[in-house]
């Protein structure tokens, strides 16, 4: 048996080689990239890729074809990447980035007419004011509306839940991310407690109703379980139960909703932070139709979807790994009338001036089926 530091001298020994080769690899990507540029060649040369991948596999035994593909498409994509720089062939979202960079104002809006879901009170309203110091809010039925409000420039900005720390994702706006053009200029996390509200005079022992937000009552399960003889409902709106609950006649509803709604609708808290957690936050994102990047952004928000094939989910996460960003956040939604397949959502820690978030963009737009940049931004806590 041969001595350990024997055998990683000779492993050693080949990594220097496989440098020296990896450098003269590279040389040969830039003459290929001074070829195309004289013959106006794209990049990409899919088919010659693919003949490559099956004949350097055909080079190796059946048990490391896997490996052998794999490193091999590695080195393609840094030959791409490389052409690509040689070439300046951004793609069009690195271009409309740098763009935003370049042109955004130097400070985020102190005022501006937004569009948010619900009534006065609702905890989009108190996100919105946590963002803008002066906001001129409209208040919509819907989600959609508020995304409709943006991409139809009815409103500067729109504010929208996105996820909560207790109940996860707010699917019914991700899901109408899909359907709108819109931009990500900032995001809010915000402390959500809940309260049971009802009509001055009424007690706990009279509510056999009680009505809030589906993400609301997904957050109260506890305390909602140990009540007798109650009936819970969903509305559209913390806020927007709040003003049932004043305007109704009967004595035996509730809300679940802020303080705000308490104060604003006039009505008493009969149980303060209901909520199953007490570290129970909320983020909220802020929309705009344009893309605009203020300064300080350093989160970003795409939607990806890969290629129908096995392990092409995993070439896409092998991207952030190379690059050494951070994926703070990964969500997947079917796609409407496509049988099992997704959009992904990905939230990225990474400056949006920096040069391995261009190299990030520029290589998912390359290689994945379809690619949405949703924009940079910073978060408001």
């Amino acid at each position: 048996m041969e001595d350990l530091s024997e055998i990683r001298k000779e492993i050693d020994s080949i990594d220097t080689q496989i440098v020296e080769l990896f450098k003269r690899r590279m040389s040969c990507a830039d003459a290929v990239a001074t070829y195309k540029r004289a013959h106006n060649l794209p990049v990409l040369d899919r088919s010659r890729e693919r003949e490559l991948l099956a004949r350097r596999a055909a080079q190796v035994p059946e048990d490391m074809k896997v490996y052998t593909e794999v490193l091999f498409e590695l080195l393609m994509e840094a030959s791409r990447n490389r052409q690509g720089e040689r070439l300046g062939a951004c793609g069009d979202t690195v271009e409309q980035i740098r763009d935003a960079l370049a042109h955004s104002p130097e400070l985020f809006p102190r005022d501006a007419y937004v569009a948010c879901q619900g009534v006065e009170g609702a905890y989009q309203q108190i996100a919105t004011d946590r963002i803008f110091r002066h906001a001129n809010i409209g208040y919509f039925d819907t989600f959609d509306a508020v995304f409709r409000a943006v991409e139809e420039n009815y409103a500067d900005f729109g504010v929208l839940p996105i996820e909560n720390s207790t109940a996860g994702s707010v699917n019914q706006v991700f899901d109408l991310m899909m359907r709108h053009n819109f931009h990500i200029v900032r995001t809010c996390r915000l402390k959500v407690d809940h309260n049971l509200l009802a009509k001055p005079g009424c007690g706990l022992e009279d509510v056999r109703h009680i009505y809030s937000h589906e993400q609301a009552i997904n957050q109260c399960g506890e305390f909602l379980s140990s009540l007798r003889g109650v009936t819970v409902h969903a509305c559209e709106n913390t806020a927007t139960a709040s003003k049932m609950v004043a305007e109704s006649e009967r004595r035996d509803v509730a809300a679940l909703a802020s303080r705000a709604c308490a104060r604003i609708y006039g009505l008493d808290v009969l149980a303060s932070g209901v909520q199953d957690q007490g570290n129970n936050y909320t983020r909220f994102a802020c929309i705009s139709k344009d893309l605009v990047i203020y300064p300080g952004a350093n989160r970003s928000t795409f939607m990806l979807v890969v290629n129908h094939e096995p392990g092409a989910l995993y070439k896409v996460l092998a991207k952030f790994y190379d690059l050494d960003i951070n994926i703070i956040k990964l969500e997947s939604r079917p796609i409407p009338d496509r049988d099992f397949e997704f959009m992904f959502y990905f939230d990225i820690d990474c400056p949006a001036a920096s040069p391995e978030f261009f190299t990030l963009v520029r290589s998912l737009e390359s290689t994945c089926e379809e690619f949405r940049y949703l924009g940079s931004y910073s978060e408001v806590i």
